[in-house]
């Protein structure tokens, strides 16, 4: 066994170079919890220090409802039992100090390691962490959601099972114009209660979704004359629903949730990333509120722009230096976030 030692080394997730920014390291004898003698099976089992509780309360799934048919349910978590009075904070915390024992820390100084790794992007001990979901959701935001190829996950068959009759319609009043300064989003809504054409014109949409949703009977009698789900499921629409099971740590997670809760991202599969916060944030509070500060509610800045806001706290021009147009308008964008207004 290795010495005991209050080193902050890369191993405990803390950067060696910034051991001086780190919070106060705690001593804990690095020795084995006090265990029984080996049991029949030669293993030794321990008893927890403190009680143990469910950091579900005892559920067996809790639900939040999305959009007409849709769902997220969080149905485990890892770690699912934690010590009384604790979060699965602890096992983020645990990782980070390499730790068998809970030693002498305190809540306090845990949140403050916590917040030092994630401001830090020492990320690895959140991965200790995980969570996962059954998820009902329309196809298209499903094909949206596998692009984080982190996760594990397991799809409904529509080889194996007949597809169930739902689809997603949205109403007229959330029918959305396309983005004209991004070519895969839609921002501007139909203005369906002042303006006729528009009105109009987010009905045909609506309509369209009735027509193809019509195809559903078509594809159950196809399957009832012997054609193969395999192939009758081929004609199907991208806004019928399918479901998983998703399950993936806790930093490719909050990975997620940052590109999908985001203002740009598609309102059907934002809704979902809403409430999968919703779920976890009473799993690890001191986690959320930390990348709630530095991630989703901070600003990152490239080179360019932090040479254009030094020369802005100098009193020149914080023109960036780029002929980018995008690029130029992201800048004012952050430079508008960080209270600052064009001259």
């Amino acid at each position: 066994m290795a010495e005991p030692s209050t080193r902050i080394s890369s191993q405990n997730g803390i950067d060696p170079t910034r051991a001086s920014e780190a919070p106060a390291p705690v001593a804990v004898e690095m020795k084995p919890p006090q265990a029984s003698k080996p049991g029949p099976d030669g293993i030794i089992r321990s008893q927890p220090e403190t009680p143990l509780v469910d950091i579900m309360g005892g559920s067996s799934r809790q639900q939040i409802n999305v959009l007409d048919h849709g769902f997220i349910a969080l149905v485990d978590c890892m770690p699912r039992l934690v010590p009384q009075g604790q979060t699965a904070d602890a096992a983020i915390v645990q990782a980070a100090r390499v730790s068998y024992g809970q030693g002498t820390k305190k809540l306090n100084e845990d949140r403050g390691l916590i917040r030092y790794l994630l401001r830090h992007r020492h990320t690895t001990p959140l991965e200790m962490v995980e969570v996962k979901f059954h998820v009902c959701m329309p196809i298209f935001v499903a094909r949206q959601w596998i692009r984080h190829r982190t996760a594990n996950v397991n799809e409904y068959s529509a080889r194996y099972s007949i597809l169930p009759d739902r689809f997603y319609t949205p109403n007229l009043d959330q029918v959305r114009k396309q983005s004209k300064a991004n070519r895969q989003g839609g921002e501007e809504l139909f203005r369906v209660h002042d303006d006729a054409q528009e009105l109009k014109t987010a009905q045909d949409f609506v309509s369209y979704l009735d027509d193809v949703e019509g195809f559903y009977k078509r594809y159950l009698a196809l399957t009832e004359q012997g054609v193969s789900r395999e192939m009758a499921r081929i004609g199907l629409p991208v806004n019928m629903y399918t479901e998983w099971y998703w399950k993936c740590d806790l930093h490719n997670t909050l990975r997620f949730l940052a590109l999908r809760i985001d203002a740009h991202a598609q309102a059907e599969i934002r809704v979902f990333a809403e409430a999968m916060l919703k779920l976890i944030e009473p799993l690890v509070p001191a986690t959320v509120e930390a990348w709630r500060d530095y991630e989703l509610g901070g600003v990152h800045l490239s080179r360019l722009e932090a040479e254009a806001l030094s020369r802005l706290a100098s009193g020149a021009s914080p023109e960036l230096a780029c002929d980018n147009a995008r690029e130029r308008a992201e800048w004012a964008d952050k430079l508008a976030k960080l209270g600052f207004r064009p001259s």
